[in-house]
């Protein structure tokens, strides 16, 4: 049987349950040292783009090439488990890609043509990161693809699916304000204003880590642990500077508002 032999060929190929988590547990204790660095360095896109870091590439291009690890592996992964089989692998996907088509082949497109470009080695990073993040996921996916179940009696199901919806619609919405802004202003900055920036100053990232802790909780996996985590090293620090650059930038700036936690009382 010529599948049968692919599987056993595979087989040998991938990691252990064990291997798997140690790679994973790498993984996550690399977060650490980025977050801490990010707390001093500001990634040098958008409006901390110095022009220091080597050439650069158009933004849309930029962010297609870095994120599109992440439509394309999971894909791979789908098909070489046949996921159209299992209804919880088939949702697994769909939540995934939803998020990841968006953000790679919809979102670039959207940002306005005056956004400053990214440098090339800033792109590759990202694609870097995806590219592990997607392939754990997908290992993960295939090494425990005949237990993956959505139990929707459980909690985690429910409220892992809950906040990633809840976290995208944040996320999409925020990000669709800047987007207007920069159009309307291509020269600068603006203060945002609408939705959740009536009380934060980063309520793009704010859904975005969400999202990804919603989908922690609704795979109950390690790697879905582990990219929530790294979500939050890398927004988490850059919301901070975006609240402090706002405050200097802005007199007129809302007092009211913080830098990635609501606060509505």
């Amino acid at each position: 049987d010529v599948e049968l032999q692919m599987i056993l060929q595979l087989s040998n190929i991938l990691p252990s349950t064990e291997l798997l988590s140690e790679l994973t547990w790498g993984w996550l204790i690399i977060a650490v040292p980025v977050a801490v660095s990010l707390c001093f360095i500001n990634a040098p896109y958008g409006r901390y783009n110095s022009g220091n870091w080597g050439p650069l590439v158009n933004c849309r291009l930029g962010w297609f090439l870095m994120e599109s690890p992440s439509v394309v592996i999971p894909l791979g992964v789908f098909i070489y488990v046949r996921g159209w089989e299992s209804s919880a692998i088939t949702i697994l996907f769909c939540v995934w890609q939803i998020h990841y088509v968006h953000r790679a082949w919809v979102y670039p497109f959207r940002l306005a043509r005056a956004s400053s470009p990214m440098p090339i080695v800033l792109t590759c990073f990202g694609g870097v990161f995806n590219t592990i993040n997607s392939s754990l996921h997908g290992v993960w996916l295939i090494v425990f693809r005949d237990t993956v179940a959505l139990d929707w009696t459980a909690y985690n199901t429910i409220i892992g699916l809950l906040l990633f919806v809840i976290g995208m619609i944040i996320n999409v919405d925020s990000c669709s304000r800047l987007t207007c802004l920069k159009k309307e202003k291509p020269e600068g900055y603006s203060i945002p204003k609408g939705g959740m920036f009536r009380w934060i100053s980063c309520p793009n990232y704010f859904g975005e880590i969400i999202q990804w802790f919603g989908w922690a909780l609704l795979t109950w996996s390690f790697p879905g642990l582990t990219f929530a985590v790294w979500t939050l090293a890398n927004l988490g620090p850059r919301a901070r500077a975006h609240h402090r650059w706002y405050i200097n930038n802005f007199v007129d700036y809302p007092p009211q508002r913080k830098a990635l936690i609501p606060k509505f009382f």
